[in-house]
């Protein structure tokens, strides 16, 4: 991504799990001159900042493991999941910035296992996200009418369900051992540039079906 990215940090802190009630995030204060009616919106927006960011670092290292292991298919989506997370965070701070607050986060560090593991681990943060954080995250932006929110929620959940679909397509790959299937070999994929929808077909669409984004202005990763 070019432009000002918000700065992560590697030190580690111990971040609560995600609570729909909560009303704020573990060491993020707000800008006093935020209104009243965006305070749980801002919260919220961090928390999907933090868990995108973190999920980015989780797959650049989980691509690693997996070249390592002989799984270049899924080093590639690792790889291609990954720019997509970064796309997440960095419309995730550009809204809270419009809202009058500031994107910061920690970056945990990342717990390597087999690809497997990975995989699984991978597959178990979008189902959380598709299932219950970004569903939650959009209820509350919704009853505040506050549509820059509900898009970027709306376009990361959706994007996240690519991400699904192919962890559980390279979970069953991996565990039958099909080094010769697309798992196994250096894979292309298609990232959407605006809002992260990821395609391992060329050309999928004419325009993205989350964002309306032409197809020319995908990136490829391999």
């Amino acid at each position: 991504m070019t432009g000002a990215f918000p700065v992560c940090t590697h030190d580690h802190i111990a971040i609560p799990a995600y609570d729909p009630t909560m009303k704020s995030v573990s060491g993020r204060k707000t800008l006093p001159t935020i209104p009243a009616e965006n305070a749980t919106t801002i919260s919220n927006l961090l928390a999907a900042f933090e868990g995108e960011s973190n999920a980015n670092a989780k797959y650049i290292a989980f691509a690693v493991k997996a070249d390592a292991d002989g799984w270049h298919g899924a080093a590639s989506l690792f790889r291609a999941a990954a720019q997509a997370e970064q796309i997440h965070a960095a419309n995730h701070a550009r809204v809270i910035r419009q809202l009058g607050g500031e994107a910061s986060c920690e970056i945990e560090p990342v717990d390597v296992k087999t690809t497997l593991e990975n995989l699984k681990t991978a597959l178990a943060g979008e189902q959380f996200e598709i299932d219950s954080m970004y569903p939650d995250f959009i209820k509350e932006a919704n009853e505040h009418e506050n549509t820059a929110a509900i898009r970027t929620f709306r376009w990361a959940m959706e994007a996240e369900k690519t991400h699904a679909r192919l962890y559980t397509q390279a979970i069953a790959l991996v565990e039958a051992g099909k080094e010769d299937a697309w798992v196994g070999t250096p894979s292309d994929f298609y990232v959407c540039a605006a809002c992260g929808y990821t395609s391992e077909s060329p050309e999928e669409h004419e325009r993205c079906p989350v964002c309306n984004l032409s197809w020319d202005k995908f990136e490829v990763f391999r």
